[in-house]
């Protein structure tokens, strides 16, 4: 094969025959002019006409939503299942969580008596149940039950 032949194997080479840019005709171009663009088509940054708007229920009805049976929907404390017991599992994500929040510089809730070590710090900070961090404990059907540290038993 030399170098005048056409690797491809057809006369037109690479220069793509089928036109060249520009010769398309205009009422097949894109317009992004500003008169062309239509009223309903503009922003409305007043948020009067949002078809997404839903009104606060709550603002409306005279009643809280403390907790819900529906799959998705958090327990009330009195309904609450699962046991008191903080898991092993638990307690070494809780450590491990307040231990790098501790050490990027997050306020610790004991007295540190000269400590350092941000996992002594944490675990101290369980010991005396200030750690404050709320566990969600997932349900089969969905639902979820929120413990804090305070409410849990602490081995």
């Amino acid at each position: 094969m030399s170098d005048d032949e056409d690797p491809i194997g057809s006369n037109s080479g690479y220069d793509n025959n089928g036109g060249t840019f520009g010769q398309d005709d205009d009422e097949n171009m894109l317009a992004a002019d500003e008169d062309q663009v239509r009223a309903e088509d503009e922003l409305d940054v007043t948020g009067e006409n949002d078809p997404n708007a839903q009104e606060d229920l709550n603002m409306n009805n005279n009643f809280e939503v403390h907790g819900s049976t529906a799959p998705g929907g958090g327990a009330a404390k009195e309904d609450r299942i699962t046991t008191r017991y903080l898991t092993k599992y638990e307690r070494a994500r809780v450590l491990g969580t307040r231990a790098l929040q501790i050490s990027m510089n997050a306020p610790v809730m004991v007295d540190l008596d000269g400590e350092t070590d941000p996992l002594k710090i944490a675990m101290k900070e369980l010991r005396e149940r200030k750690i404050p961090i709320i566990i969600r404990r997932f349900m089969p059907d969905g639902s979820h039950e929120d413990w804090s540290i305070d409410e849990l038993i602490v081995d």
